[in-house]
């Protein structure tokens, strides 16, 4: 009897709620049926991939609702609804939901995930610094030269033998910020450094997992799910006490004349805003704000380069019309600066092209509305989680020739020159547009350039196929491959 009151009990509260989310669903954009406690992300199978995002989108539209539990999230799809969801009333849309997994990775410190004046002092404060460190000029081109160097020097000792390329490509893009917040660089053999990347890997790869959203709709169970989710955090435990050794020997150091790295410069703000009441500056803020640097600004640029060799091996038609205008353009002597590009159109296009045809953010870091808003005629309440689907734009077929084709055209005039096209949303828009969108395209540019100009990139013999499909992730990393690069 008293089981049978129970399970009535629990079929009316389950049913009241499913009224419930039927009438708070009404007025947002279309999508499928919420369910209580596992909201509508059945839909999607708990993964936002390509696949399951454009079913949604054939179904609902380019705007559409998915509920995280009891929570609305509208999922934004194709170019326009991208571009205008994130720039139309860009300000209302710059939040960032303070979710379970966010909090236990960056407690709304930083850049990445904070919100309100933490994340305006942070993000200005950090635009400043990089600046002044030399992102966009010869600064901060000296060091990517460097990193580039060593990358080719490690394909030459290995004289045309099998390699796989994921380690050094993600060494040489790491060192490019460790140099610019730490001050130095690591060499291949640091143990330490190792541990790091093996850190931000764990990481990435928890982001956009099944195992993810299911901590986001159970948050009570995610504390006592042994895997992953205790991996992830470890890790996040791990990477920030190494950050804090790296704030202490620098803090050992004393003061200098002049700040030569993202942590001086902090630590020269902390010491200016001391007295200031409110201020963001403190420890915990620089140690998320360099975590959060590192990861966007290593993690991304490296896939991307992964990517990059990857295709020159699939194409090497691509490959070799690149390395003729290399030829035709500049000497073998010549070390290879981001101004370069303005003479080199085909090559400019072919990288555009690799970001394109890549696109290894699939989705953006979800926003939060901060305000009642408007986003493509639909009223959206404050505290609505907003996701664009960065991936639909770059693969629209209303504003790509061919999209599912790789093909530099895509950056060329009919004169053969390069141009930028407006569906490009890489690095996102709006309000939280990457802010290393320039020593991204630095990096990509000069270290791509350099090595295509030494080597040509060939299949080890053998190996008869290419594997371009995408290992999911927060990031879409290719499969392990190996390459053999022969000096030209």
């Amino acid at each position: 009897m008293i089981s049978l009151i129970l399970i009535s009990l629990i079929l009316f509260l389950l049913g009241a709620q499913f009224l419930k989310l039927q009438w708070k669903s009404r007025g947002f954009p279309p999508g499928p049926t919420p369910f209580p406690i596992i909201g509508s992300l059945w839909r999607i199978n708990f993964r936002a991939d390509h696949g399951n995002l454009k079913k949604l989108a054939k179904l609902y539209g380019n705007i559409c609702t998915l509920w995280l539990g009891h929570k609305p999230m509208v999922v934004l799809y194709g170019f326009q609804a991208v571009k205008d969801g994130l720039t139309t009333n860009s300000e209302d849309v710059s939040g960032r939901l303070q979710t379970y997994v966010f909090n236990k990775m960056a407690n709304g410190k930083g850049i990445l995930v904070s919100n309100g004046l933490i994340w305006k002092h942070q993000r200005h404060f950090g635009i400043g610094a990089l600046r002044k460190l030399g992102m966009g000029n010869k600064g901060m081109e000296r060091g990517i030269q460097t990193e580039a160097h060593c990358l080719v020097e490690f394909f030459r000792d290995k004289d045309g033998r099998a390699v796989d390329p994921s380690f050094p490509v993600v060494h040489a893009v790491s060192n490019v910020i460790c140099a610019v917040v730490f001050g130095h660089r690591f060499s291949q053999e640091d143990e330490t450094f190792r541990q790091l990347i093996e850190a931000y890997n764990c990481i990435v790869a928890f982001g956009n997992s099944y195992l993810y959203y299911m901590c986001e709709v159970f948050p009570w169970a995610a504390e006592h799910l042994p895997g992953p989710i205790k991996k992830a955090l470890f890790s996040c435990d791990f990477v920030r006490s190494f950050i804090r050794q790296e704030i202490k020997r620098h803090r050992e150091r004393g003061t200098i004349d002049e700040p030569e790295d993202f942590i001086d410069f902090y630590l020269e703000q902390i010491e200016k805003t001391k007295n200031i009441p409110n201020s963001t500056f403190d420890e915990d803020n620089m140690v998320q704000s360099v975590f959060d640097l590192f990861l966007g600004g290593s993690e991304t640029t490296a896939t991307t380069l992964r990517w990059a060799l990857l295709y020159m091996v699939a194409y090497p038609e691509i490959q070799e019309k690149v390395q003729k205008e290399l030829d035709a353009v500049l000497s073998p002597s010549h070390l290879i600066c981001y101004e370069d590009r303005k003479k080199l159109p085909y090559t400019n296009a072919v990288i555009h092209e690799i970001m394109r045809f890549g696109s290894i953010v699939l989705i953006t870091i979800p926003r939060e509305a901060v305000r009642d808003t408007t986003v493509l005629g639909y009223r959206l309440p404050k505290g609505t989680m907003i996701m664009a689907n960065i991936d639909s734009a770059l693969f629209d077929p209303e504003y790509w020739e061919t999209p599912h084709q790789f093909n530099p055209g895509h950056f060329l005039d009919k004169d053969g020159n390069f141009v930028l096209r407006e569906a490009f949303l890489a690095f996102s828009a709006g309000h939280r547009i990457c802010l290393g969108e320039v020593l991204a395209k630095m990096e990509l540019f000069i270290i791509f350039c350099s090595l295509l100009q030494t080597f040509k990139f060939t299949l080890p013999e053998g190996v008869k196929e290419v594997n371009t499909e995408v290992v999911f992730g927060s990031t879409m990393k290719p499969h392990p491959y190996k390459l053999c690069a022969v000096l030209r």
